[in-house]
């Protein structure tokens, strides 16, 4: 058996055997790593021996005239996958989104290091830690310098035989392909959350179908019109390489045998015998340039805007296009969160683009292995002065490129538009949430128990373990610290505690209903011992009731609409804002802080939270609240972002009101509230309801073994 077909077999196989043992393959995990692990043994040493060796043997006059002809080829296949980037959104349909609350909100934008990225201070930490750009760098000078120096060739010998023989290591672990390939395949078919892509399917399909698109057919036929080279031959030499990259998610660690490809290519029509060698320059030294790939991940800055409710203009395009290019330089990872708050678009959509990223990685990969031969064998022919230029190619080219770009395109809008519509059904998570604590038996009363109900003697906990009953107040717009789920019952963050500490006092709970206005009155005559409902530790209120320790810390900010989220990004911004209305729950706390934040700005005070948000009856700009609880609200009001101004985020405590100020039962639910805190409660409640984690409860991952055959449960 051939090795492509061996390769395809590993494939085929993992495949099926993630699908028939589904979470299962999870064990399929460390080989996979390792195998990616063994890739990347060879391949630092490559580049550098490479570039150092290639580029010392050139003139000087030679490196300038390759400098310049790649770098034409790479602008060309810039241009091109910036149109494609930018044709994407034209297959969206109709669309609302809005998430939980994430820490991205309320973290600073983290600079792009690009001096620790390219400027190689210590060559060897480059070399210890991955340090790609400052590995060329270095490679770059030593080859530079090589250039001119008289008795050079016997160090190239030694960097000669050097690179021949970390070639032949590479070639020794592509081998074990079949295998790493089954193991990736296993653990990926296996374990990766098909749920989770429902309602981000349509940039998924998009990025998919226009990167093969670009990939397979666009970029292959840029090569085939300029250059002897055919789209058959390029798959023929190549495809072991790209399966390779796209199944790892990684093109870094085919770059040997990428290279060897496209010398393959260029020596089956090149007759300078010195042609097919340039590949060993152009490719090590244009790697870290922004690939195809990456800039075909700007179309998700325009996913992200769409699914926000707040496309980009086409006038944007261009400054999105020269930023963004700028941006890639770096990590994926740091240039998108930039990006979405460079053009205004909700951060917390970086978290799809990291849920994603399972797929779409290994999209890009694919991509960037054929930008990686395009660059080499485009380049090269450019360096040799044997770039085609002829009329009626380009002609066909530009074609069949176009029929099959606009098939594609407009195949995907109507997809969208019938077969895959996805309605928005994140007010129906938020509503549907299931908590986490047991069942207690519970009363929620619809006004607060009557004078004679009230028990005003002894302690608040004596009162508590007598009657055996725990009265809490809550506030009912609370979301997500206490609301009404769909089904009619409490749930909600307090409501979880408030159940738990029930349970572990051994008695019964009732909820009794307040406001932000009447819970202090209700504490302090009776008519609940408790308060539970996110309530912000404020001066006043702190002079009125008694408080326990902090057990959540909210962030202070602002929900806009998601058009406004730019004005709203810092402090300094807001201030120019003129005329800005701002509406406010009516709690002195608030109303103070932002006559302080914001003195320019008219307030207009509302009773409650559901008030808040009604913008355009109350003609408000933005409303102030917290990013934590905001955020959920957001699922409610999808047109609406959340804003955490900058610098300085401002943090207010959430505690428990404790009745009639009694020290006793302070004393208690401090003490219960460490306990939580150390046993991981808090955490856990914090995750589930306001960072939504498995907010919507999934089951085991399907598998034959499974659903099929019902082999295990």
């Amino acid at each position: 058996m051939s090795f492509s077909k061996r390769v395809l077999v590993g494939l085929i196989a993992g495949a099926a055997t993630g699908l028939f043992l589904g979470d299962a393959a999870g064990v399929f995990k460390w080989p996979a790593d390792a195998f990616v692990r063994l890739l990347q043994t060879t391949v630092f040493p490559y580049i550098t021996i490479s570039i150092i060796n290639n580029l010392g043997r050139l003139e000087p006059h030679e490196a300038i005239r390759l400098a310049k002809r790649v770098g034409l080829v790479i602008l060309g296949l810039w241009l091109v996958a910036l149109l494609f980037a930018f044709l994407i959104p034209l297959s969206f349909p109709a669309q609302e989104n809005a998430s939980f609350f994430s820490t991205t909100l309320v973290e600073p934008a983290q600079p792009f290091d690009f001096l620790g990225q390219y400027v190689p201070s210590n060559p060897f930490y480059a070399l210890a830690n991955s340090v790609v750009p400052a590995i060329v760098l270095f490679s770059l000078l030593m080859g530079v310098a090589l250039m001119t120096i008289d008795r050079k060739e016997a160090v190239l010998n030694v960097l000669a035989v050097a690179e021949a023989a970390v070639a032949r290591a590479t070639r020794m672990i592509m081998r074990l392909t079949p295998y790493g390939l089954f193991a990736i395949t296993a653990n990926a078919a296996g374990t990766i959350d098909v749920q989770q892509f429902g309602y981000i399917q349509v940039y998924l399909i998009s990025y998919t179908v226009v990167g093969v698109l670009l990939g397979a057919l666009i970029l292959p036929g840029l090569i085939a019109t300029f250059t002897p080279v055919t789209i058959r031959e390029l798959f023929a030499r190549t495809h072991d390489s790209l399966l390779m990259a796209t199944m790892a998610g990684d093109v870094f660690i085919v770059l040997p045998s990428l290279i060897d490809g496209s010398k393959d290519l260029l020596r089956h029509h090149e007759k300078d015998q010195h042609v097919p060698d340039l590949p060993e320059v152009i490719v090590p030294t244009s790697y870290n340039l922004p690939h195809s790939g990456k800039l075909l991940s700007l179309s998700f800055i325009l996913f992200a805007a769409w699914y926000a409710d707040s496309p980009l203009s086409r006038l944007q395009f261009p400054r999105l296009a020269v930023t963004g290019l700028v941006s890639f330089f770096g990590s994926l990872n740091v240039a998108v969160p930039f990006l979405l708050d460079a053009f205004k678009v909700p951060a917390d959509t970086f978290q799809l683009f990291v849920a994603m990223s399972v797929v779409n990685s290994r999209v890009g990969s694919f991509i960037a292995a054929v930008h990686t031969v395009a660059v080499a064998v485009l380049g090269s022919a450019a360096v040799a002065g044997q770039l085609r230029i002829e009329p009626r190619r380009i002609l066909r080219f530009g074609i069949v490129s176009l029929v099959s770009t606009v098939l594609v395109i407009g195949g995907l809008r109507v997809l969208f538009a019938t077969v895959l519509a996805h309605p928005f059904t994140k007010t129906d998570v938020i509503l549907s949430m299931r908590p986490l604590s047991q069942s207690v038996p519970t009363v929620v009363r619809d006004a607060p128990p009557p004078e004679g109900e009230r028990d005003h003697a002894g302690s608040v906990m004596d009162g508590v373990m007598r009657h055996g009953f725990l009265r809490v107040c809550y506030a009912a717009d609370s979301i997500p610290f206490v609301y009404q789920g769909s089904d009619g019952t409490l749930i909600g963050h307090d409501v979880d505690l408030a159940r738990m500490m029930a349970s572990e006092l051994g008695v019964t709970l009732e909820f009794v209903p307040t406001s932000l206005d009447t819970f202090v009155s209700g504490l302090n005559d009776g008519a609940c011992d408790i308060a539970m409902s996110g309530v912000p530790v404020t001066t006043l209120l702190a002079r009125d009731v008694l408080f326990s320790a902090s057990y959540m810390d909210e962030t202070l900010a602002f929900v806009v609409p998601d058009s406004m989220r730019q004005q709203f990004s810092t402090w300094e911004s807001i201030h120019s804002l003129d005329p800005l209305t701002i509406s406010v729950v009516n709690l002195p706390y608030y109303v103070d802080r932002l006559a302080l934040l914001a003195p320019n700005a008219r307030l207009v005070r509302v009773r409650s939270v559901t008030e808040l948000f009604r913008f355009q009856d109350l003609q408000v700009d933005a409303a102030i609240f917290t990013a934590e609880r905001g955020s959920s609200w957001t699922m409610l009001h999808p047109e609406l972002s959340v804003v955490v101004p900058q610098p300085n985020p401002i943090k207010i405590p959430l505690a428990f009101g404790i009745g009639r100020r009694d020290v006793q039962m302070e004393a208690f639910v401090n003490s219960w509230i460490e306990l939580k805190r150390n046993d991981g409660t808090l955490d856990r409640l914090y995750r589930h309801w306001i960072l939504g984690a498995d907010a919507v409860e999934r089951g085991p991952r399907w598998s034959i073994m499974r659903n099929v055959l019902h082999w295990v449960k």
